[in-house]
C-alpha cells in the first residue's frame, strides 16, 4: 500500500500539498477536502451520498491544521469549524485532481481505460462462455472489463432457446425495453418496418441515434443462421474520430458542433426525434459518444446556413472513414453465438445476404451504468480477495 511521506499547507491554509513515499504529489483545495470529507456527519455511511449542502461550508473554510499519521493517514483540521477529520492515503491517490497534463488532452481525448483499436482485433476478439460466467465470477469480470476496454466482445455457449439473449443482460444489469419490446427479432420479413429486417447489407451505424437517451449497449444473439453472407461488421467508432481528427480537424470540429437530427416513424403510434451532435464531446474536450446512421440521419434544420456545407464535408469525411477495410472486424455468428457493443462507441453493420437458408437473430437493449456497476462490484471484491490473501 502506497503511504503518505509529507503534507504542508498551501496559501494560508486554502489548500495542502501532499507527497507520497513514490515521490508523487498533488494539491488539494480545502473547500474540495471539506465538501469531500468521509466522517458520517458528511457523508452517509450507507452509501457514500453527501449529507450536507455546499452552503453548510463556510465561505472562508481553510485547513488550520494537517497532519501525517502511521504513512496512512492524513488528518486535516478545519476552520473555522474546528472540525478534525482523517483522510486514506489511497482514497487521496485515486481521487487526486492535481495531475501533470496527459499526452493527449485535445478535443476528442479518451481515458486510459479506452483502447482503440482496427482490424488487428480480428485476432483477438473477446469472447466468453455464457456458462462460465454465469457460474464463474472471474470469468464474467473479464468479459465486462473487455467491453469496457474495446466496446466490442462475443459470448459463446448460450441456450438455443428464444429469449436467452436476455438472460445474458441478466448477468450485469437489466435490460431496456423500448417499441420493440423487450428483445427483439432480426429475420427477414414481406415488408419490415425496419430494415435491419430485409437481407440487405447495412453501413455500419449506431443503434436508434433518435432516442433521447440513445440505448447505450446493444447485444445481438444468434439461433439459425445457415444462409450466404450476413456477416456482422464493427468498427470503433472512437478510431474513425481519431482519424479524422488528425486528417481533417475542421471536420471534425463541424461534426463536434453542430447539431445533427435524428428521427424515426414506426407503426402509427411511433414518432422518435432527437437532436445531438454526431461527435459528442464533454466540457473537458473528452470524446463521450457518436452518433452515425445514415438511415436515420433527418432533415438538417437547426444547422445555419454558412455552415451546412462544412456539415456534409465533415458528414462525408467520416463516412469514408468508417468504410476503410483497416478499421473492419468481421465474424459471422454461429447459433449459440453472441455479440454485444457498447452503441455509444462501436459501430455495426452487415453483409448482405439471398438466396436459401434461413438467418434468426434476436437483439436487446441495456444500459452502460449497469455493466459499469457490475463491474465495479466484481474488482473490488477481486481487489478484497487479493488482499485478504496477503494477510493471510
Amino acid at each position: 500500500m502506497l503511504g503518505l511521506s509529507n503534507v504542508k499547507t498551501l496559501a494560508g491554509g486554502k489548500g495542502v500539498e501532499v507527497e507520497w513515499a513514490n515521490g508523487s504529489t498533488a494539491r488539494f483545495h480545502a473547500v474540495w477536502l471539506r465538501d469531500n470529507s468521509p466522517d458520517p456527519e458528511t457523508l452517509s455511511p450507507g452509501n457514500g451520498q453527501r449529507l450536507i449542502r455546499i452552503q453548510d461550508v463556510p465561505e472562508d473554510v481553510a485547513v488550520k491544521a494537517a497532519t501525517v499519521f502511521d504513512d496512512v493517514r492524513l488528518e486535516i483540521v478545519f476552520s473555522p469549524e474546528d472540525k478534525v477529520v482523517t483522510f486514506d492515503a489511497a482514497w487521496l491517490m485515486e481521487h487526486r485532481y492535481d495531475r501533470p497534463e496527459t499526452a493527449d488532452t485535445a478535443p476528442g481525448w479518451t481515458g486510459v481505460e479506452v483502447v482503440r483499436w482496427g482490424e488487428e482485433l480480428q485476432e483477438k476478439l473477446p469472447v466468453a462462455s455464457f456458462r462460465e460466467a454465469n457460474r464463474n465470477a472471474d470469468e464474467l469480470r473479464r468479459w465486462l472489463a473487455d467491453v469496457r476496454r474495446y466496446g466490442v466482445a462475443k459470448m459463446t455457449d448460450m441456450p438455443l432457446e428464444s429469449g436467452a439473449i436476455c438472460k445474458v443482460v441478466e448477468l450485469f444489469g437489466y435490460l431496456r425495453e423500448t417499441n420493440y419490446g423487450r428483445f427483439f427479432e432480426v429475420r427477414t420479413e414481406v415488408n419490415p418496418v425496419n430494415l435491419a429486417y430485409t437481407g440487405l447489407g447495412l453501413q455500419v451505424h449506431t443503434d436508434n441515434p433518435y432516442r433521447d437517451p440513445v440505448p447505450t449497449l446493444q447485444l445481438l444473439s444468434c439461433l439459425e443462421n445457415s444462409v450466404d453472407g450476413g456477416d456482422s461488421v464493427v468498427v470503433d467508432s472512437f478510431k474513425a474520430v481519431e482519424l479524422l481528427r488528425g486528417e481533417a480537424p475542421e471536420a471534425f470540429k463541424a461534426l463536434s458542433s453542430l447539431p445533427a437530427n435524428y428521427t424515426y416513424a414506426g407503426t402509427g403510434d411511433v414518432m422518435l426525434r432527437s437532436k445531438r451532435p454526431m461527435i459528442e464531446l464533454g466540457p473537458d474536450g473528452e470524446l463521450l459518444a457518436v452518433r452515425f446512421n445514415n438511415r436515420s440521419l433527418g432533415p438538417l434544420t437547426d444547422i445555419p446556413f454558412d455552415q451546412m456545407e462544412a456539415f456534409y464535408d465533415g458528414y462525408r469525411k467520416l463516412a469514408e472513414i468508417m468504410e476503410r477495410p483497416e478499421l473492419a472486424v468481421t465474424f459471422k455468428l454461429q447459433p449459440g453465438e453472441l455479440f454485444i457493443v457498447d452503441n455509444t462507441r462501436v459501430t455495426h453493420g452487415r453483409v448482405g445476404y439471398e438466396g436459401s437458408g434461413s438467418r434468426w437473430l434476436q437483439g436487446a437493449y441495456a444500459d452502460l451504468d449497469g455493466l459499469r456497476s457490475t463491474l465495479a462490484v466484481l474488482e473490488q471484491q477481486a481487489t478484497q480477495e487479493e488482499q485478504n490473501e496477503v494477510v493471510a
